[in-house]
């Protein structure tokens, strides 16, 4: 049986609240939101795009002590943050090659939604129905995980962050062969 993960999202005040879903997680009561550095919870593991080090199962152990944390900002933000905080970047893991299922990003790589990060952070360390349980509130989020179904599973049997790095490169070289193979040979196009 899955225990339950404790999830804080520092929430910036950048987006639109009407379209934010860490603000609709919230509003269900899932997850914590903190407009504060210094509320974050110590030594929980923080998503964090830029970091150098792939999320993957081994940070299961550290979720289940200390939590699962999300930045909800621009990039340019998190970096200031990340830079001035310390403790903040030896806890940070970027997640491995995804795309998004939001209609705003739809397929397009790594530009996930909150909510995507999250339970893409959870189905990889064995939270799935916490997972699912996140994107059951959006019309749109089975889609994330239909589209990136393969991707979750391998990163799930993943043992470390080099693991994972491993099956990414394997993954992306797949899936830019297929993508090279569905560009039109010739006529029309998009250019």
């Amino acid at each position: 049986m899955e225990e339950n993960v404790r999830i804080v999202v520092y929430h910036a005040r950048q987006c639109d609240p009407k379209k934010c879903t860490a603000l609709k997680l919230k509003r269900h009561g899932l997850i914590r939101v903190v407009h504060q550095i210094k509320l974050l919870p110590k030594g929980a593991v923080v998503l964090n795009p830029l970091s150098e080090k792939a999320f993957s199962p081994e940070d299961r152990p550290r979720m289940e002590k200390a939590g699962l944390v999300a930045l909800d900002c621009s990039w340019e933000h998190a970096q200031k943050i990340l830079s001035a905080q310390m403790r903040l970047r030896r806890v940070s893991r970027c997640l491995p090659f995804l795309v998004a299922g939001n209609p705003v990003n739809y397929s397009l790589p790594t530009k996930l939604s909150t909510v995507e990060a999250l339970a893409a952070a959870l189905y990889i360390a064995g939270f799935r129905e916490k997972a699912l349980q996140l994107l059951s509130l959006f019309k749109w989020g089975h889609t994330f995980i239909d589209l990136n179904r393969e991707r979750l599973e391998a990163y799930a049997k993943a043992k470390n962050s080099q693991e994972i790095v491993k099956i990414q490169k394997r993954l992306l070289g797949e899936h830019y062969q297929t993508s090279s193979m569905d560009k039109p040979l010739s006529g029309s196009s998009d250019l």
